[in-house]
């Protein structure tokens, strides 16, 4: 009797490849089930979760049989992490820092005398035997006054040119009604305090003067070509340093005729000599750029020449191919903690042992830089090797093993792939006691674009973006070196303007070196 086509085979070897098939698919589905699941985990983590990457296990929770290593809370802010063998589930807290009853003696004080009523005894005669004195800090709002330049003019008949009146002051705006010392204020407010220009105009406007945000606008944009110069300097300090940390985030500029913005980038680089003692300066550079290509970033580097830090981006790479090609080689020092980032989303959103093994181990590599940081390169290259070498080793040989054990679609194997991707570039600071295992110190230098961002959304043109750069770096380099922005804009922009200071002399109004000049004129006056 014949068998219809549609009926099912009784051969077993048909029967087992279908079997085969079907579980194949089967575990292709639930690989993709998990994939999408980490993914909505992931976006949801991201829209409505904490930013934080600090990690709480349980106490109970074991990891893949490695002792009480469960119980010890990974802590996410790379650049402080404790010891890595210590037992308990949560680090001591800090004593609150309060300032009570110790006000800085800098500070203007003024005296109020309160004086007890009369008693209304007869012959009272009150002698004085001492007196209770409470500070408490007061604030003076900003007072906006107008500054009235009087030129007399005189006539002598004995004089040559018969008219003598004294050359009026320079000011950044010429004719304008703003001083120099405004000018630096808004920018302040802007670049430090992010305060839009709208919302300046505004509170302007509650003191009674009315100024357009164009106009405020426009006047930074003139501080800018002002001191456009001195930003010149800082990239040029930058870029002479043998390690130089690069990142670049979004900068979305109005780009008119499409209806919509434009997403330019702001690229950084900066330095950070502080954690090895080195003597350069800290600085950071904003540089604006339509284009996030390799190209754009090799005119920005064009005269560099050593240590790249940077995180897994492509251009850096393609950077270093070309730089290679031309025989000028530069080495790229890449980012733990970006390859630590990725474990710590998988172990939020899916709960793997494995996941928060590496995360321990990475905390292991961080509490010996914890223990390490403000030693001499020598010091810290020879822990490190001594240290953190088999540390790295052991890091690798745990998550190799782990690869051979996964389904390489999963998000484990994705972030162990990016680990294992980078491994050469992550190991560098075994090698170079002044290599950092990170680029968090110019991370934290994109805090105040993404501040200024949320608040202005985008910058005004291409112009406008470069302004921005220009203002930013100034106003960034000066906190990092201890520098309060406001003192220190207003004097330089006058220096500048006024021409007391040329353009021969500018790298003396560099933060580090004008910080350095009042401290000698503290101690002479002293």
């Amino acid at each position: 009797m014949s068998r219809s086509p549609d009926s099912p085979s009784r051969d077993p070897d048909v029967l087992l490849r279908r079997l085969a098939e079907e579980r194949a698919l089967r575990i292709a589905a639930e690989e993709a089930r998990d994939r999408y699941r980490a993914q909505y985990e992931y976006l949801r983590k991201l829209t409505f979760g904490a930013r934080s990457e600090r990690v709480e296990t349980a106490p109970d929770q074991g990891v893949l049989d490695l002792g009480d290593v469960a119980s010890v809370k990974t802590v996410a802010n790379d650049n402080d992490a404790g010891d890595a063998n210590d037992a308990p589930s949560r680090r001591p807290r800090k004593p609150a820092s309060r300032n009570i009853g110790r006000l800085p003696l800098h500070l203007p004080r003024v005296e109020v005398v309160i004086e007890p009523e009369e008693c209304g005894t007869p012959g009272c005669a009150r002698v004085r035997i001492g007196e209770e004195v409470t500070e408490a800090l007061d604030v003076v709002p900003a007072i906006l006054r107008v500054i009235r330049t009087i030129r007399p003019i005189y006539a002598c008949a004995a004089c040559t040119p018969g008219i003598l009146q004294a050359l009026a002051p320079e000011r950044a705006v010429t004719g304008g009604m703003a001083t120099n010392a405004l000018l630096a204020y808004i920018v302040v407010a802007r670049f430090s305090w992010h305060l839009p220009y709208y919302r300046q105009a505004g509170i302007f406007r509650g003191q009674g003067v009315a100024l357009d945000p164009e106009t405020l606008c426009r006047w930074a944009g003139r501080v800018a070509w002002w001191l456009r110069p001195l930003y010149e300097v800082i990239l040029g300090h930058i870029r002479s340093q043998d390690i130089v940390y690069c990142d670049e985030t979004r900068m979305p500029r109005i780009d008119p005729g499409r209806g919509k913005t434009k997403t330019c980038q702001m690229w950084l680089q900066s330095i950070d000599q502080r954690p090895w003692g080195g003597p350069a300066a800290p600085a950071v550079g904003y540089v604006f750029s339509d284009s996030r290509s390799a190209a754009a970033v090799a005119r920005q580097l064009a005269g560099f020449s050593g240590t790249l830090q940077v995180d897994g981006y492509t251009a850096y790479k393609t950077l270093m191919r070309l730089r290679a090609t031309a025989g000028r080689p530069i080495r790229l020092a890449f980012c733990l903690a970006h390859a630590r980032r990725r474990f710590v989303d998988v172990y939020q959103t899916t709960g793997s042992e494995a996941a928060l093994a590496v995360i321990t181990k990475i905390r292991a590599i961080y509490a010996v830089e914890d223990r390490i940081r403000g030693r001499s390169p020598e010091e810290r290259l020879a822990v490190r090797r001594t240290e953190s070498a088999p540390l790295m080793e052991d890091l690798k040989s745990f998550v190799t093993e782990v690869m051979g054990q996964i389904s390489r679609k999963s998000s484990l194997a994705q972030a162990i792939s990016y680990l294992l991707g980078h491994w050469d570039g992550l190991c560098v600071f075994l090698e170079d006691g002044r290599v950092e295992v990170d680029n968090n110190a110019v991370e934290r230098e994109v805090k105040p674009v993404a501040l200024g961002r949320r608040n202005s959304l985008f910058a005004g043109s291409r112009e406008g973006g470069e302004t921005w750069a220009v203002l930013a770096t100034l106003i960034n380099t000066a906190k990092l070196n201890g520098v309060d922005p406001l003192p220190w804009l207003t004097d330089v922009l006058d220096a500048v303007v006024t021409g007391r200071v040329t353009i021969n002399e500018i790298h003396r109004l560099t933060p580090w070196a004008w910080q350095a000049e009042r401290r000698i004129e503290l101690e002479k006056a002293a």
